[in-house]
C-alpha cells in the first residue's frame, strides 16, 4: 500500500488510497515535477497542424508527426519555423507505443526563446507535484487523496483533504499571454464553463471546488478569463467565484523542461472584469481571397481586389457577438461595405476585441501599420479614416506582428 498511506472513502463513492502528511521542504531549482523520467527533449521545426492533435514537424532533416496533447488554439505559438520540444513516443524495440499513429509527443513550444509547456496531461503532474510540496498558496496543508475523481458527468482533476474539509480541484493550462496578463481559454470551453458551474454547485461545509489556474511563463503579473474568446466561460467565472476558491500562478520553465523556480500568484482583477466581461467593443475579420476580384460595393461603386488576406476592423458596443456572426454569414441583405467583400471570400475568421470603449479606429490604425490599406472609405463612412480594411500577402494568423497586435487590444492591465 505504501509508506503512510490508508484506506479511506472517497466522495463519489468506493475506497481508495489517501497518502500521509508529506513533510514540506524547499527545492532545489531547477527541478523535474514528473512522476517519471522524461526523455531528452528533442528540439523539432514546427511545419504545419493537420489537426487539433497533430503536428507534423522537421526533424533531424526529417518530416515527423507528433501528437498534440493540447486542444486549443495556440495561434500565437504555433507560427511557422517556431521551434517545439518532441518526446519519443516508444519503449526499447519498438516504433511506437501500442494504440498510438506517432512515435512522437509534442511538449512544448518555444517563444521569444523560451518554452511554453503544451502537454495538458502532464501538467496534471506538475499541479500534483507542486500541491504535494506546499507550494500552492491557500493549498500549503492540502493532501492529494485521488486523481480523476469522477462526481455525476463530470470528471475532476484532484480529490484533496485540507483539515476536515475534502477539495475538489479542477487543473487549467494556460498559454495565452502578452503585456504582464495571462488568459484562459484561448478557445472556446463549453466543457471548463460546464466544470466551472458544476463545482460551484458541489460546495456544502465540507467540501469546497478550487481551481487552479497554471501560466506556463513567470512573464505575467495578472489573470483573466479571456472573455474575447469564451465571454461565456468569463461569465461563468465571475458568477461563481465567491462559491469557489480560485488560484492562477506564474510558473517558468528552462530548455530542458524543468521548473526554474517556485510558482507566483497572480492578481485578478475582479471589478475590472464586471466591468468589461461585456459583449460590446471591437472587432476584426479575416476574409481570405484567392483570386483577383471586381465587385461593385455600395456607394463606392466598382472596385478591384487583388488576390490575399483582408482584415476589416469594425465595432459593436451592443450585440457584439450578432455583429460578427452576421459577418461570417454569405446570405443576407447587403448593408455594410464588408457585406460585399464577404460574398466571395473564403472561409472567414472574426476575432472580439470586448471593451467599454469604441476602438475600431484605433484598430484600423494598427493595421495601417501592418498591411496596405485599401479602398478609401471602406467602412468608415462615419469617421475620418482613410479606410478600415487592410490586404496582408500571408494570412495574418501566421505573423507574430500581428498577435501583437492583438495581444495590445485584448491583453491590457487594469487600469
Amino acid at each position: 500500500m505504501g509508506r503512510g498511506g490508508q484506506e479511506v472513502a472517497c466522495a463519489s463513492g468506493g475506497s481508495i488510497l489517501k497518502r500521509g502528511p508529506q513533510p514540506l521542504r524547499t527545492p532545489r531549482w531547477p527541478v523535474y515535477p514528473w512522476d517519471e523520467p522524461l526523455e531528452r527533449p528533442l528540439p523539432a521545426r514546427f511545419l504545419e497542424r493537420p489537426n487539433r492533435f497533430l503536428l507534423r514537424c522537421l526533424l533531424d532533416g526529417r518530416t515527423v508527426n507528433a501528437f498534440l496533447p493540447n486542444p486549443g488554439r495556440l495561434w500565437e505559438l504555433l507560427l511557422p519555423g517556431a521551434t517545439v520540444y518532441l518526446a519519443a513516443a516508444h519503449t526499447p524495440g519498438q516504433t511506437r507505443l501500442p494504440g498510438r499513429r506517432t512515435r512522437y509527443t509534442v511538449l512544448a513550444v518555444e517563444r521569444d526563446g523560451v518554452p511554453v509547456f503544451l502537454h495538458t496531461h502532464l501538467t496534471n503532474q506538475v499541479a500534483g507535484w507542486l500541491i504535494d510540496r506546499g507550494l500552492v498558496p491557500g493549498l500549503e496543508r492540502a493532501e492529494v487523496v485521488r486523481r480523476e475523481v469522477t462526481i455525476g458527468r463530470s470528471r475532476f482533476d484532484f480529490l484533496l483533504r485540507q483539515g476536515k474539509r475534502h477539495l475538489l480541484l479542477e487543473v487549467k493550462s494556460c498559454t495565452l499571454f502578452g503585456n504582464r496578463v495571462a488568459m484562459f481559454p484561448d478557445a472556446v470551453t463549453e466543457r471548463g464553463r460546464r466544470h466551472l458551474e458544476h463545482l460551484a454547485s458541489l460546495t456544502r461545509p465540507d467540501r469546497r471546488g478550487v481551481v487552479l489556474f497554471l501560466a506556463h511563463t513567470d512573464q505575467v503579473d495578472w489573470f483573466m478569463p479571456d472573455y474575447h474568446t469564451d465571454l461565456a466561460f468569463s461569465r461563468a467565472l465571475l458568477k461563481v467565484r465567491r462559491q469557489l476558491r480560485i488560484i492562477p500562478l506564474a510558473i517558468a520553465w528552462d530548455g530542458q523542461l524543468a521548473l526554474c523556480g517556485p510558482p507566483k500568484k497572480l492578481e485578478v482583477p475582479w471589478g475590472y472584469l464586471q466591468r468589461e466581461v461585456q459583449d460590446r467593443g471591437g472587432y476584426l475579420v479575416i476574409l481570405p481571397l484567392k483570386r483577383r476580384r471586381r465587385l461593385v460595393v455600395g456607394a463606392l461603386g466598382e472596385l478591384s481586389f487583388a488576390p490575399g488576406y483582408y482584415v476589416y476592423a469594425g465595432s459593436a458596443m451592443a450585440n457584439l457577438s450578432a455583429r460578427m456572426a452576421r459577418h461570417l454569414r454569405r446570405r443576407k441583405t447587403m448593408r455594410w461595405h464588408i457585406d460585399y467583400l464577404r460574398q466571395v471570400a473564403g472561409e472567414c475568421t472574426a476575432l472580439a476585441i470586448r471593451s467599454s470603449q469604441r476602438c475600431e479606429c484605433q484598430l484600423a490604425a494598427a493595421l495601417n501599420e501592418l498591411g496596405e490599406p485599401e479602398p478609401a472609405g471602406f467602412g468608415c463612412s462615419d469617421c475620418h479614416c482613410p479606410t478600415h480594411l487592410f490586404r496582408f500577402e500571408e494570412n495574418p494568423l501566421h505573423q507574430a506582428s500581428f498577435h501583437h497586435l492583438l495581444q495590445r487590444f485584448r491583453m491590457r492591465p487594469p487600469d
